[in-house]
């Protein structure tokens, strides 16, 4: 049985529903107008075909006077008086075919189109005002706040009213579709096949032209009967099925109100919620275009939505593996739940309580079966989704999927970031930007997992990348880190994850290899030899020939030949001909001056002082702005905030400052460096930036929460020792800063350092450091 519109559908009152009524109302409104054209050409022929019919009579009658007048000529007589007998006869077969032409053609579709289409469109529009009613009804329902009970109750009251009447006139008006696109069918049919045969009675004689459409007309006329029949029939049963249908509960909220994981059509669920809008006002506004109904789903493992059903979806989670579901009982409106992903969260409101339950259970149980499912990895790491190719992706700015698109590109084209770093998944879409790697979907979830002190995860293609950060990630890579995380992998005899091995063994590896650094290489010890003092000879002028002299035979110190051994290993990118000078480094860091040269308390801790490996490497690499050499001391243990006590408490954040590189000031605060840990001299890395000129250095800890109030021993903070440089843009920096602070505080704004915030003066501010950022890293 064929339904132009299905009755389930109607009451889901679904976009499908909608599309399909759009469907046939407009081929409806086509329909009319092709009969009335088709009423209109049949009269315009009926009137001409009866003009034709008087002036054949007068032609006959010329004839006719012509076979009189050949009286005396038979053979002319009798051929005329018959010519005109044919042709009389034939006036008389036109003026049957006219009056069967007017009866099958005129009077049946005038009927069908004044009787059967007029009842449809009486019921369009009691569709259309009862579906007005309920959709303002939906809306004062969902807008009653819970505090109020009594208005709960009667927007509740008024809700239920307008649903059963709304789907009482939705059902009529579905049935008035299916009978009309039934019936007309057979009107039409009917019609023409009546007309057909008065021309096949006129053309008695049988021309070649129905001749050839005899059989076809036979086998028509046999369709017609069935068709009757088969409509009959139809007819019965959807009367039937639309009497069954209104005998059910109208009282419950939504047809709609279990999941099924293993639908046949990947849709797990799917219905109406209110999404508050995403921007700063997060206002549920009707008016606005986000703060209004939308159709929800979740299909092919992800949660999207849709205005309307012709419309691409707008995808919400691009994964459920990477999201969580709550309830929201902190906000005034009720059935409230959150859906929260790496990117971003989501409040949704259902229209009951039973519905909420309903969606979270829903997203719960998609979550649980993604995670079960095989293949997902290589599915999404592989295919792009709806939201990408869509247009709203709905939803994200063009913008922005543009500069994923060119973050992705960028990252991907650094050597060995083209695969996963640690399974060798083709194309990963994540990266890890502590340690300045791409990763799986898959792997991704674990670094996740290890928390932010170890692995800050972050997406190629959902995420906004700032310029410092695509820096650190193009200075990096997996074959960078995977020298140094995996130098040992081979020894230890553990076999490294495929792109098909199981999460838990993909678990164990990583946890071995970031966690425990099971396979990194283990760092040089410090000489066991007894150190040789310096000379205590009498001192001699550098300028002298004796003191040139001296400086010739004297050995390098510690700091010079770690930094030369950093210079070897930066230029050489396989880190080899290095350990050998590092461990000569740190030989000869045990170097101490004579008693006579220090103080008493200083000889003292520097004897009982043993140097720290990792933390030297560290400090000295940040200062040559060696981030592979600076990736291996941390992965050796080196303490980010390392103190240096034999350099005034310099610390390698400052190093890197000293250093002038803006994306090693980046690495080392990605990996937990504290912007406020000052030196001896009550210095920080705002205040050496600010001595020193760099300008996208002094955006960069602005931006991480510097405390530009800090004083050093001389009381200066950075605004003064700004000002004494004359330097116009640290100078503004700085003032704009602290006037933003001011703000904040003063509004009641002000939270973690770098949290953003929707306030106008902070946008325009953070605006302002991201561009003097980009400039510095242009110029680098």
């Amino acid at each position: 049985m064929r339904v132009a519109v299905d009755f389930e559908e109607c009451l889901k009152d679904s976009p499908r529903f909608r599309a399909a009524l759009e469907d046939v109302e407009g081929d409806v409104t086509e329909l009319e107008q092709k009969l009335d054209k088709l009423v209109k050409l049949c009269i315009a022929m009926i009137d001409t075909g009866k003009a034709f019919c008087l002036a054949n009579k007068q032609f006959i009658h010329g004839i006719q006077d012509l076979a009189q007048y050949s009286s005396k000529d038979a053979l002319v007589e009798t051929s005329l008086t018959k010519f005109s007998d044919s042709l009389q006869e034939m006036i008389n077969y036109h003026t049957i075919l006219f009056d069967q032409t007017q009866r099958s053609i005129k009077a049946q579709l005038q009927t069908f189109v004044k009787e059967d289409i007029r009842k449809f469109k009486d019921a369009k529009k009691q569709f259309e005002k009862v579906s007005e009613e309920k959709e303002n009804a939906l809306a004062k329902n969902a807008q009653v706040p819970r505090t109020k009970q009594h208005e709960v109750e009667e927007a509740t009251n008024i809700l239920t009213a307008t649903r059963k009447c709304f789907r009482h006139i939705a059902l009529d008006y579905v049935l008035q579709i299916n009978v009309l696109q039934s019936k007309r069918r057979s009107e039409i049919l009917k019609s023409m096949l009546s007309f057909m045969y008065a021309h096949l009675a006129f053309f008695h004689q049988g021309y070649d032209l129905f001749s050839e459409l005899g059989p076809y007309m036979k086998d028509l006329g046999a369709q017609l009967e069935r068709l009757a029949v088969d409509a009959v029939r139809e007819k019965k049963e959807m009367e039937h099925k639309h009497s069954t249908i209104q005998q059910k509960d109208f009282a419950s909220d939504d047809p709609m109100l279990e999941y099924n994981v293993d639908a046949a059509s990947g849709i797990v669920m799917e219905g109406y919620l209110f999404k508050r809008a995403s921007n700063a006002f997060k206002t549920w506004n009707r008016k606005k275009p986000d703060g209004i109904r939308r159709w929800f789903s979740i299909q092919n493992n992800q949660l999207v939505y849709q205005k309307k059903f012709k419309d691409n979806p707008t995808v919400v989670v691009e994964d459920l593996r990477l999201c969580t579901v709550k309830h929201c009982e902190d906000i005034e409106r009720r059935f409230c739940f959150e859906v929260v992903s790496p990117t971003k969260s989501c409040i949704l409101q259902a229209d009951s309580e039973k519905l909420r339950q309903a969606w979270i259970k829903a997203v719960q149980a998609s979550i649980a079966t993604a995670y079960r499912e095989k293949g997902d990895s290589t599915e999404v790491e592989g295919k792009p989704s709806p939201s990408r190719g869509s247009p709203e992706t709905g939803a994200e700015p063009k913008e922005k999927l543009l500069k994923g698109e060119s973050s992705l590109q960028r990252v991907q084209s650094i050597p060995g970031n083209a695969v996963c770093c640690d399974c060798g998944l083709a194309d990963p879409r994540w990266a890890s930007i502590n340690l300045g790697i791409t990763l799986c979907i898959e792997c991704s979830g674990i670094h996740r997992s290890l928390g932010v002190h170890f692995s800050k995860v972050r997406s190629l293609t959902l995420d906004s990348w700032e310029p410092e950060l695509l820096k650190l990630m193009c200075e990096l890579g997996n074959e960078v880190i995977n020298r140094v995380y995996e130098a040992n992998v081979e020894k230890t005899g553990v076999k490294k994850p495929q792109p098909g091995s199981q999460r838990q063994e993909r678990e164990e590896y990583i946890r071995a290899k970031y966690v425990e650094k099971r396979f990194v290489e283990r760092c040089p010890a410090a000489s066991g030899g007894k150190p040789r003092p310096r000379s205590q000879g009498p001192q001699r002028h550098s300028g002298s020939p004796e003191g040139r002299a001296e400086e010739e035979e004297a050995p390098p110190t510690a700091k010079e030949q770690m930094a030369a051994a950093l210079r070897v290993r930066s230029n050489d990118s396989g880190f080899q001909h290095s350990r050998e000078q590092l461990a000569s480094a740190v030989s000869a860091s045990t170097l101490y001056e004579p008693e006579a040269e220090r103080p008493e308390a200083a000889a003292s801790a520097s004897q009982d002082a043993r140097p720290d490996v990792p933390g030297l490497q560290l400090y000295l690499a940040s200062f040559q702005k060696s981030l592979p050499g600076m990736a291996e001391a941390l992965a050796h243990g080196a303490d980010v905030n390392w103190v240096n006590a034999a350099e005034g408490r310099s610390t390698p954040l400052i190093q890197a400052v000293l250093g002038g590189s803006l994306v090693t000031c980046e690495f080392l605060l990605q990996n937990g460096a504290n912007v406020n840990l000052r030196d001896a001299k009550g210095r920080g890395p705002l205040h050496h930036a600010t001595v020193l000129g760099h300008t996208g250095q002094v955006c960069l800890f602005l931006k991480r929460g510097a405390n530009q109030h800090a004083t050093d021993e001389e009381g200066k903070d950075p605004l003064s020792v700004a000002i004494e440089a004359a330097n116009a843009d640290i100078v503004t920096l700085l003032r704009l800063a602290r006037m933003n602070e001011e703000m904040r505080e003063s509004e009641g704004l002000y939270g973690q350092p770098g949290q953003p915030s929707s306030n106008p003066t902070e946008m325009q501010y953070r605006k302002c450091i991201q561009e003097f950022i980009s400039l510095q890293l242009d110029e680098a």
